[in-house]
């Protein structure tokens, strides 16, 4: 059936590759930031500690590889929550991994050594601090301290026996004679990642592909192994592509938080990196299942006080749903060849049954005849061609696509007057 589909995403005709993500990009993970980041929305709630519980459980199904379980250094509430979290990706033998958000003090970084000890769970450590040249005027801050500020952290760190990830904020707006300073001397100090971050959401996935070749080429000068993150933000609405580009350049941890929440307008949305990692065909994630997807999403936004918005891709009411009579018309004659496979895709770029959705097809005033009979049928109503007409002629007259509760009553009292 892929005959039917002829995908420029793979190249024009001259030059198309084999199928499979772009460049490196099968390579990435996804590190999910929900419960870090995503709560230090203003509008955000702090989940409790058993929906936390309930979100690592679906992200582990999911096959995201690693979790940033919170910030140990806002206090006891955050420590208690994240020895929590611990403690339940060691009784329920989870794939995954676990790391923890610090500015680059000792303070921050002490407890986490101890949260170690008590579970038995490795936590890495993502030290972070301002790098940009904005930042150093506000700050009154200038290289050499950042400089030292991040060396004695990630020193500790690494003397208490921590894996420690560099994270430069607004990376993206930073000196590249700056960054190549801090990145070694990080390095030197024993940093065995650098997160590049796109914290203002200033990026373009030109600029998020030259930073991680940059960065590249920085790690090749040290000699050393060192894996290279994408954090990005929503400011620009161009995170999900900067996260994508930044992977298909190398970079091999790719970061979000569910339903794209974050500060201001959000970070980069997971469940949206994982649908196009899926759909791209990740070798790892083109044969995850993700049927429960919008679960997390959905769940997600729920314990965080969010709502996703009904035109939000895959998890939104109206993903995939239909109104419309050419495209209902459409569906239905895919669904009549008994090819599933046809009907989730003649209208969508996203198939729904791949993430345990199914077309929707409602009436409305930009109905057709087809949607009226595909839902007598659908609700065991039989009819005729002139009842149908009917229910279609007084569904034209409305200005929005009808209600379940309003297509019964509509039908109920057109068959009372029959």
């Amino acid at each position: 059936m892929t005959s039917l589909l002829h995908d420029w995403n793979l190249g024009p005709p001259d030059e198309r590759r084999a199928e499979g993500p772009p460049g490196l990009l099968g390579q990435a993970r996804v590190l999910d930031e929900t419960l870090r980041d995503g709560i230090q929305s203003p509008s955000a709630i702090d989940p409790k500690l058993d929906e936390k519980i309930a979100l690592l459980h679906l992200m582990d199904e999911l096959g995201i590889e690693q979790l940033d379980v919170g910030l140990p250094g806002a206090g006891a509430n955050q420590r208690e929550a994240i020895e929590r979290l611990c403690r339940e990706i060691a009784s329920s033998k989870l794939s995954i991994k676990a790391n923890v958000a610090c500015r680059t003090v000792v303070s921050d970084i002490e407890p986490v050594a101890d949260i170690i000890q008590r579970t038995g769970v490795p936590l890495e450590v993502y030290a972070f601090i301002g790098s940009s040249p904005i930042r150093q005027f506000a700050e009154e801050w200038d290289v050499s301290f950042i400089e030292k500020q991040s060396v004695d952290a990630i020193s500790f760190a690494v003397k208490q026996g921590l894996q420690v990830a560099y994270v430069t904020e607004d990376t993206t707006r930073s000196r590249p004679e700056d960054l190549r300073r801090l990145f070694l001397s990080a390095i030197r100090a024993g940093a065995r990642r650098l997160c590049l971050c796109d914290t203002c959401g200033h990026a373009t996935p030109e600029g998020a592909t030259a930073l991680v070749r940059f960065a590249q080429q920085v790690v090749a000068e040290s000699g050393e192994e060192v894996g290279l993150d994408w954090h990005g933000h929503n400011d620009r609405g161009l995170a999900l592509a900067n996260a994508l580009a930044a992977g298909a350049a190398g970079a091999t941890r790719l970061h979000g938080c569910a339903a794209g929440i974050g500060e201001r307008v959000g970070n980069t949305a997971t469940d949206q990196l994982l649908v196009n990692l899926k759909l791209l065909g990740h070798p790892f994630y083109a044969q995850r299942p993700m049927q429960k997807l919008v679960e997390y999403t959905l769940a997600a936004a729920r314990a965080t006080g969010h709502q996703v918005p009904v035109n939000y891709p895959l998890a939104g009411a109206d993903a995939f749903r239909t109104a419309t009579g050419v495209h209902a018309a459409a569906i239905i004659k895919a669904q009549r060849k008994g090819d599933a496979w046809l009907a989730d895709r003649i209208y969508s770029g996203v198939p729904a049954g791949e993430f345990g959705k199914e077309q929707e097809i409602e009436v409305g005033p930009m109905s057709g005849l087809s949607n009226v009979k595909h839902w007598l049928l659908r609700h065991g109503i039989t009819s005729d061609d002139a009842f149908a007409k009917a229910v279609l002629a007084r569904a034209k007259e409305t200005t929005r696509t009808l209600s379940e509760a309003e297509m019964q009553a509509l039908v109920g009292e057109l068959r009372a007057r029959a």
